[in-house]
């Protein structure tokens, strides 16, 4: 056995380098057409492509050389594909390709944004969400392009995920209203189309307490099913399992179209997962219409099932070595499914799966580091100042070569959302860090999304104060178990994480060594009247409804309380960002300034609300590295 080398924490040289983080490709989606060929999208350093792999044969970039992304709210929903051909968004339009040859050609018109395009399965028409100078609205356009765009429902604030019935005469579409976001509550609508126009127009399910996801008819034609927490929206028949309390865990349903009863197919389980962007998939009908496949995520970790819709009766179906699977499809032609998975092993692979066989059809990185030189994640808890049990995972220092004495230090890392969660997927940040000699910790607090629907609502009002509070208590944990160095924590995190993160330094001075804030909210105002129209209300359940929570507002807005900070702080922001602003991260490194607080400020050129170009990334993670090695590791 080879000794292990000893250097201090922090210092441990590492099989991952920044350059290998900017260079890892992202697997965003996957559907099949309708003979079973596969689609998947792929993006490097800003950059995308939807490829196309039909039975042997090599993959192919079927794009054009077009920039894919759908443009509403965070994006997603990007593209579609049926009958031959695929649909994306591009550039505020709608793109349509040949699965045989040609190039792209666009179908609406240049203005708005678009995105979750839908063919029918005719391959006449083509449903897609569209919006313009802040409305947005269901339309419909042919599948040729050659007549303009209809509307066909409009008057909510927000629409998503459409569906087709198989006879292509019956649609449906969740759609939802400010002040709610779609994981407070939306409406599952149906509709049988008349020509341009919807007829027999009715609301199947959900309120503003229930929020409704993923309507898909089965391909018999027989049942719509969706996921939907529970509510008294009619009588409903139990078929799968029993369990917890009601109200808490998630559910999915069908409804036969034919009678309108509603069946609950599985029950007590987290199955949704929060709509930050369209074209979220978290079950799929067997082509036969007699199982349901879907996801079911317990406490970090992901498993797939299929449920018979005769009986209830559900069964695990084993996708190890992966802990974490997502935009599940299956195929209209047979058993098999596509989903993107990973490990804390892994880097994402899109994966087929058929009758317990699994295909990689595309991997992420060149996967070449060594399983044991990459951490696994281990689930921690600890006591809120509430007496709630807060979650975490925590990722220890990792080397086959390196050892230290004493506890590490350790980075806080807070997740964005704030209705989010950090989950057991591969994890580039934990690696990156833990392969150094540093303890890496994601807290999942009060208000995460995973842990049952108590637990996310209890940010409701107290965001700020909650999250606040639970990531000083990440740090007390660490330390009272022995995992890290209390005198050198760290804490990071981006957008709502951000946001944390300087409250923290604020209201907790002392507990962090330093701190590390992408592109984070600072003036709680400001976002209200500067952020995009998907969460201009959020804030009215996170925080309190103005005029009557401006106290709260500008207790909890880091910018009015700035020159508290005295810990150093690394500031990184976007210069292109609509979400949160470069105004808020100048604020506070002006107050820094001011103050003479150790700081940097790393603003990115042609970057958004988090960041793509590969230049960048690289920076990002040089930069971070010497600033804590120059602040905490001595």
């Amino acid at each position: 056995m080879t000794t292990k080398q000893k250097l201090p924490f922090g210092l441990w040289p590492s099989p991952i380098s920044p350059a290998m983080l900017g260079a890892r490709l992202r697997l965003e989606d996957a559907q099949f057409d309708s003979d079973g060929s596969l689609l998947w999208l792929e993006a490097l350093s800003g950059k995308t492509a939807l490829m196309l792999k039909n039975g042997p044969d090599a993959a192919r970039d079927i794009s054009g050389g077009l920039k894919i992304g759908g443009g509403i709210g965070y994006g997603g929903g990007d593209f579609t594909v049926r009958n031959g051909f695929a649909v994306f968004a591009s550039g505020g339009r709608l793109y349509r390709v040949s699965l045989e040859s040609g190039l792209p050609r666009p179908i609406t018109p240049e203005f708005g944004d678009c995105a979750a395009p839908v063919i029918s399965p005719d391959g006449s028409q083509i449903l897609f969400i569209h919006t313009y100078e802040g409305a947005d609205c269901l339309a419909l356009i042919d599948s040729e392009g050659k007549n303009w765009p209809v509307k066909l429902a409009s008057g909510a604030d927000f629409y998503m995920q459409p569906a087709w019935h198989p006879d292509s005469g019956q649609i449906a579409w969740v759609e939802w209203d400010h002040p709610q976001m779609p994981w407070d509550g939306c409406r599952l609508m149906t509709a049988r189309l008349n020509g341009a126009e919807l007829a027999d127009v009715k609301q199947v399910f959900g309120d503003v307490d229930v929020p409704v996801f993923q309507p898909e008819f089965s391909a018999d034609g027989r049942f719509l099913a969706f996921l939907a927490h529970p509510a008294q929206f009619g009588p409903t028949k139990n078929v799968g399992q029993a369990g917890a309390s009601e109200g808490e865990w998630d559910r999915l349903y069908i409804l036969d179209l034919s009678t309108g009863e509603k069946r609950t197919l599985v029950k007590d389980a987290a199955l949704l997962e929060p709509a930050w962007v369209q074209g979220l998939r978290l079950f799929a009908w067997s082509a036969d219409s007699t199982r349901i496949f879907y996801l079911k995520n317990e406490v970090g970790w992901r498993t797939l099932w299929a449920v018979e819709v005769a009986s209830g009766e559900s069964r695990p179906l084993d996708l190890s070595p992966y802990t974490w699977v997502s935009q599940l499809a299956a195929s209209p032609v047979d058993d098999q499914l596509a989903l993107i998975a990973s490990s804390a092993k892994i880097t994402p692979r899109l994966v087929t799966f058929e009758n317990s066989r699994q295909r990689i059809e595309r991997r992420s990185s060149g996967e070449a580091l060594h399983p044991d030189d990459l951490p696994e994640p281990r689930p921690i808890s600890w006591p809120a100042p509430d007496g709630t049990l807060v979650h975490g995972l925590f990722y220890p220092p990792t080397s086959r070569t390196h050892t230290s004495e004493g506890l590490p230090p350790a980075i806080v890392n807070i997740h964005g959302g704030p209705t989010s969660a950090k989950v057991a997927s591969y994890n580039s940040e934990a690696a990156y860090f833990a392969t150094r000699g540093y303890g890496f910790l994601e807290v999942n607090y009060r208000g995460s999304s995973g842990y049952g629907r108590k637990y996310m609502q209890m940010l409701r009002e107290k965001w700020g104060l909650l999250d606040t509070e639970d990531a000083a208590g990440a740090a007390g944990a660490l330390a009272a178990q022995g995992l890290a160095d209390p005198q050198r924590m760290v804490i990071m995190g981006g957008s709502s994480g951000g946001y944390t993160v300087l409250n923290a330094l604020i209201h907790f001075p002392g507990v962090f060594k330093a701190g590390v804030n992408l592109f984070g909210v600072a003036n709680l105002f400001d976002i209200i009247i500067g952020t995009h129209k998907f969460e201009e209300h959020y804030n009215d359940s996170l925080v309190g409804k103005l005029p009557e929570a401006a106290e709260r507002y500008k207790a909890w807005s880091p910018v009015f309380h700035a020159d508290q900070i005295k810990d150093p702080v690394a500031v990184f922001q976007g210069a292109d960002d609509k979400v949160v602003p470069p105004e808020h991260s100048e604020a506070i490194v002006a107050a820094l300034r001011a103050n003479h607080v150790p700081h940097i400020y790393k603003l990115y050129e042609g970057e958004g609300h988090g960041f793509r170009q590969t230049e960048n990334i690289v920076d990002f993670y040089e930069s971070l590295e010497k600033f804590l090695k120059q602040y905490v590791v001595f």
